[in-house]
């Protein structure tokens, strides 16, 4: 709209200075000449006899197309109306033909530019082209103007397009670069190669800059999948390393612990440690989890089985056995084992028992469980910067804080499986953690 705008402000500018420049004055020139035609004219009859007036007459008309003719008093004319090109012209032609000179654009019904003026006692008409007074009409230049500026939008539109159209597809671009996409091991391979993926934009592009845009995203976004696709590789390769020392675990634990509860919870451990590195060795490990139907009372117990037998927590569980969710089960067991771990270290009582309630409720689309303990909580200022990724909160009775990561992961892990995670404070003071899942 700008261009259009200035386009149009230079059109309106231009015909403002041809009209100043070049009609005005040649309208005037014009008029001057046709002031100098009648009293040429007017001198000539005065100098003629009867004969000479007619052959003048007909000379005129035939050789300059100016018809005189007898000015009767039942004539009937149309005053000639000034338009915006013509301006003071007519009154110039007053001026210089006498005080007594008609114009006219119509005698009798006849149209054209007609001149009266008088010789003694006699009154004559002098009929002409309009066209001798202003060589184009205003409609002219309008159309003119008209076509100029639709053409100048025209043109501005397609101009912008041009524009715009890369502009659009480096914005999806970066949506999709944003989102993770690049991380794929198909658009790493592709853009590491060279190939072109689904994140490379057109380096061929007629605009400079645009190109030098292009080319400049391409290869920002190669440098980014070789960096995902190093992590993804360096992941993979520890959780694959750690294979072999779990296995050594799980059979020693079996082998030399005695007790049956305590090999139990060690069992559990060096399971759920098995089950996230094998998602870490899922390469890349920050694809899209696999969705499932889990019963959410099953999955809430087994998370908290380690916790089951401290005589320094104390777990209370109001979740429906039939209620269902979709989610991935290792991601949401490592989500309930940090908030488990967080509550249980940072959630105490005045007489050192933490305190933890886990309640489910559901609509027809969602689940929402909260994980509530009765610590002495944290600054309302400091909730907001709980989730922040090596944030440690002040540290409370139970000992120093952990390395910060808990509740940063249990966020990203719910935002992955398409749910929700916040922080309040619960009623008691202590700080309550909600995940929303979609129900099964």
């Amino acid at each position: 709209m700008l261009l259009c705008a200035l386009l149009l402000v230079c059109i309106a500018a231009w015909l403002q200075a041809f009209i100043s420049l070049e009609i005005r004055p040649r309208a005037l020139q014009n008029a001057q000449q046709l002031a100098s035609l009648v009293n040429l004219s007017r001198a000539s009859l005065l100098a003629s006899d009867a004969i000479g007036r007619v052959l003048l007459i007909k000379s005129l008309a035939d050789q300059q197309e100016l018809h005189l003719s007898v000015r009767q008093a039942k004539d009937r004319y149309t005053p000639h109306r000034m338009n915006w090109l013509q301006g003071d012209i007519v009154e110039l032609l007053r001026q210089q033909i006498g005080a007594s000179a008609v114009v006219a654009e119509a005698v009798n019904g006849q149209p054209g530019l007609w001149i009266g003026f008088e010789i003694e006692s006699d009154a004559y008409w002098l009929r002409t082209d309009e066209a001798r007074l202003v060589p184009t009409r205003p409609s002219t230049w309008l159309l003119w103007l008209l076509t100029a500026g639709a053409l100048s939008l025209l043109g501005s539109v397609l101009i912008t397009r041009l524009i715009n159209r890369p502009l659009h597809q480096l914005v999806l671009a970066s949506a999709r670069l944003r989102q993770g996409q690049a991380g794929k091991p198909s658009d790493a391979q592709a853009l590491a190669q060279g190939q072109q993926g689904p994140l490379r934009l057109d380096e061929q592009a007629s605009t400079t800059e645009i190109r030098e845009l292009n080319i400049a995203f391409n290869r920002m976004s190669e440098q980014l999948a070789r960096v995902e696709q190093e992590r993804n590789l360096l992941l993979a390769g520890i959780s694959h390393d750690l294979r072999t020392p779990l296995t050594r675990l799980r059979l020693e634990a079996q082998l030399s612990v005695p007790q049956e509860r305590a090999r139990q919870h060690m069992e559990a451990d060096i399971a759920q440690i098995d089950a996230i590195v094998g998602k870490f060795l899922a390469h890349p490990p920050a694809a899209s989890s696999s969705l499932q139907s889990l019963a959410l009372a099953e999955q809430v117990a087994q998370a908290s089985f380690a916790w089951a037998d401290d005589p320094q927590v104390s777990l209370s569980v109001q979740i429906e056995p039939q209620l269902q969710v979709r989610a991935d089960p290792v991601e949401l067991a490592r989500v309930l084992s940090n908030l488990l771990d967080n509550a249980s270290r940072h959630g105490r009582s005045a007489d050192g028992i933490s305190r933890i309630e886990l309640r489910a409720s559901a609509t027809q689309a969602w689940v929402l469980l909260t994980v509530t303990d009765q610590g002495p909580g944290v600054a309302p200022e400091q909730l907001h910067q709980l989730t922040r990724p090596y944030h440690r909160a002040t540290s409370g009775p139970s000992g120093p804080p952990g390395s910060g990561l808990g509740l940063a992961i249990a966020e990203s892990t719910m935002l992955r499986m398409g749910g929700g995670f916040s922080l309040s404070l619960s009623a008691g003071g202590g700080l309550c953690a909600s995940l929303r899942l979609r129900r099964a």
